[in-house]
């Protein structure tokens, strides 16, 4: 069996892999030792004796010992496990690709010429949603937050390009011009408006660096992996952005575990 761990900023992420199959599992994240990782293997219910690889990325993984309780223990590059994670998932095969990770923060992986290469990343993620969201409703669980989005209409806090302009260039009228906007005036907003506004606003500027990123490097389709590209409004956010220059975005199921898959597909190509 080959385990791979994706230490990330707010949740651990594990896939085993024996035979061809995969299975997920999810930990809120801990400072990164020998006793972390044993007790997941406890919670997972993986006797040590039964693995013979693990694959570790995210974090600060690079400072894990070379070797736990005689298991070899392989390190990969942040920027290969997403790179390897898309194309695993997706099953791409094309020669040229943009992968993006959507998690605490953003990071946008492109696959050109046979290398993976670090095309950028933002600090704008999940983490600033939950956090903004915390700093305003009191609300910090991104399912929570979701469900709240789900009720609400962002349109009450948003200018939209159809309130303040009669027409710039091709935009429709129900484009974002301002987030938030409305919110200069008074502050007696529901949470679930709220909600709404801010995980608009988070898929907006992902989608936005996304597109940028697309357009650089002349694909038309973006491969998302990572848990914030999950949430409902934000993926909507997203996608109204990559609309904007006929780009689509691909999201495929188990994408959260895009880089735990990333690392064992790394350790199926070099071992």
């Amino acid at each position: 069996m080959k385990l791979a761990f994706d230490f990330g900023i707010t949740n651990t992420d594990i896939v085993s892999y024996k035979d061809g199959e995969m299975n997920f599992f999810t930990f809120p994240s801990e400072e990164i030792s020998e006793e972390f990782i044993e007790k997941l293997l406890v919670h997972i219910k993986i006797k040590i004796s039964d693995v013979e690889v693990i694959a570790v990325t995210g974090g600060k993984s690079s400072d894990i010992k070379n070797v736990f309780r005689g298991i070899p223990i392989v390190k990969v590059n942040e920027i290969e496990a997403i790179g390897y994670g898309a194309k695993h998932l997706y099953s791409i095969h094309d020669s040229k690709y943009l992968a993006v990770s959507c998690g605490t923060g953003t990071a946008c992986v492109a696959f050109i010429n046979g290398e993976y290469s670090h095309m950028g990343g933002i600090s704008v993620g999940g983490g600033t949603l939950q956090g903004l969201s915390n700093l305003i409703i009191g609300k910090e669980n991104a399912e929570e937050i979701n469900n709240l989005a789900l009720k609400g209409n962002k349109d009450n806090l948003d200018s939209l390009i159809g309130d303040v302009v009669n027409e710039i260039g091709t935009l429709y009228p129900e484009i974002t011009a301002s987030n938030f906007a409305k919110a200069r005036y008074e502050n007696n907003f529901l949470e679930q408006d709220i909600s709404s506004s801010l995980s608009n606003m988070v898929g907006e500027v992902i989608g936005t660096i996304s597109y940028l990123n697309a357009l650089m490097i002349d694909v038309s389709k973006i491969y998302f992996i990572g848990r914030t590209s999950l949430l409902d409004i934000v993926k909507n956010g997203i996608d109204k952005r990559l609309e904007l220059v006929n780009i689509s975005g691909e999201y495929k199921k188990n994408r959260e575990f895009g880089n735990a898959i990333g690392a064992i597909a790394y350790l199926n190509a070099s071992t």
